[in-house]
């Protein structure tokens, strides 16, 4: 079955849609961008079949069969809501909503619409995490007593780095947090099989004033000129919280951790044994005992079954980020082909639970307590 994909927003994570799309053997039908100009211009570079001159068109148009929503966060609810009743398969990027009430309002769509909806929590694909995930499981680890970690950038450092993601009428009440936050609850609630219930969150904004440029891309550094204005959203957290299964555990996010690019660091201490993965060194998983430690490399030879099916190189030949992506992609294909979803896929539910947990994030620091994380409940019934 061959599918036809389109792209909404075409900078720096579009591209990587696309390229996916590509290699999951979707034809690329179209791609939609800020302007009628810009979508031209990203539809030559990426050889898409047409370029259209709004996403709000592009959704709905009857030759699409998924649609990949890579705008700013504002409008992924409407997008989303758009494509879903025009019988569109979803991917949509994180946050899914700007609050846990749309992202709700969506994950009800997509349970009455019947059609796949997927959130690209790609670190989910790295082969070692699928490791982790089966040793967890697999009761090798012993009962999980603390997950603790870290997601650090350096992107927005100074005054002068910016981006749309800042203003919090296009990115929303949170900006590090639901951004790259997220991720890293959502590989810690996988991999463990846990749940976070409970926090106590404060955040830090060290940058309140920020010297806006217009165009200026994702991850661009320290722009010149530009108007100053007020930063409202916050550029750093950190989080202690409780889980449903007895453990506790801690996270520091930040987008200005000098020198850190995209470092999301997580560990997984056990009664047995303790695991520890590193994004930026995705091809080994540290695993420790009181014995010894040891590193399990990534080697299709010798993983479990579940994480070699994500190891397409031997071992010594290194998959990166971009094999993430392609894997999640190619799962998603595959589960509209066959009607039904792989292990491990991330879908809108898993968007919500993203949503609650950041919703509490903000309440925890706002009012400065403990708060309960509320829980996912069911889609509503379409009558």
């Amino acid at each position: 079955m061959s599918l036809k994909a389109a792209i909404a927003g075409t900078g720096f994570i579009g591209r990587i849609h696309a390229r996916s799309a590509r290699l999951a053997g979707a034809q690329l039908a179209g791609v939609a961008a800020s302007s009628p100009e810009s979508a031209r211009a990203a539809a030559a570079a990426l050889g898409a079949d047409r370029a259209f001159d709004s996403a709000e068109e592009m959704v709905r148009d009857r030759g699409i069969d998924v649609v990949h929503i890579c705008t700013p966060n504002h409008l992924h609810l409407p997008l989303a809501e758009a494509a879903l009743a025009a019988g569109k398969h979803v991917i949509c990027e994180k946050p899914l909503a700007l609050d846990a009430a749309g992202a709700q309002r969506l994950v009800d769509a997509a349970s009455d619409s019947g059609l796949h909806a997927g959130v690209p929590f790609v670190y989910r694909f790295y082969p070692t995490v699928r490791e982790a995930r089966e040793r967890v499981a697999g009761g090798q680890t012993g009962p999980l007593r603390l997950l603790h970690g870290t997601y650090l950038q350096d992107w927005l450092l100074r005054p002068g780095d910016d981006n749309w993601r800042v203003d919090e009428r296009l990115g929303g009440p949170s900006r590090a947090f639901a951004d790259i936050g997220s991720h890293w609850c959502d590989l810690a609630e996988f991999v463990s099989g846990h749940r976070i219930v409970r926090l106590s969150a404060r955040m830090l904004t060290a940058v309140p004033e920020r010297f806006s440029a217009a165009g200026r891309k994702a991850f661009a550094s320290d722009g010149v000129g530009g108007e100053a204005r007020r930063v409202s959203t916050e550029d750093a957290v950190v989080v202690q919280f409780e889980t449903d299964a007895g453990a506790i555990g801690s996270v520091v996010i930040s987008q200005i951790s000098a020198g850190r690019k995209n470092r999301l660091w997580i560990e997984l201490d056990g009664a047995e044994e303790t695991l520890a993965f590193d994004q930026e060194h995705p091809e080994e998983l540290w695993c420790g005992r009181r014995e010894a430690e040891t590193i399990i490399r990534r080697d299709p030879a010798t993983l479990s079954p579940p994480a070699a099916r994500f190891a397409f190189l031997p071992g010594g030949h290194p998959q990166g980020y971009a094999d993430c992506f392609d894997g999640f992609v190619a799962d998603f294909y595959g589960g509209v082909r066959s009607g039904s979803a792989a292990d491990g896929m991330p879908t809108f539910s898993d968007g919500l639970r993203a949503a609650l947990i950041t919703d509490a994030v903000l309440t925890s620091s706002r009012e400065e307590r403990w708060v309960d994380v509320a829980e996912n409940r069911e889609p509503a019934v379409a009558t």
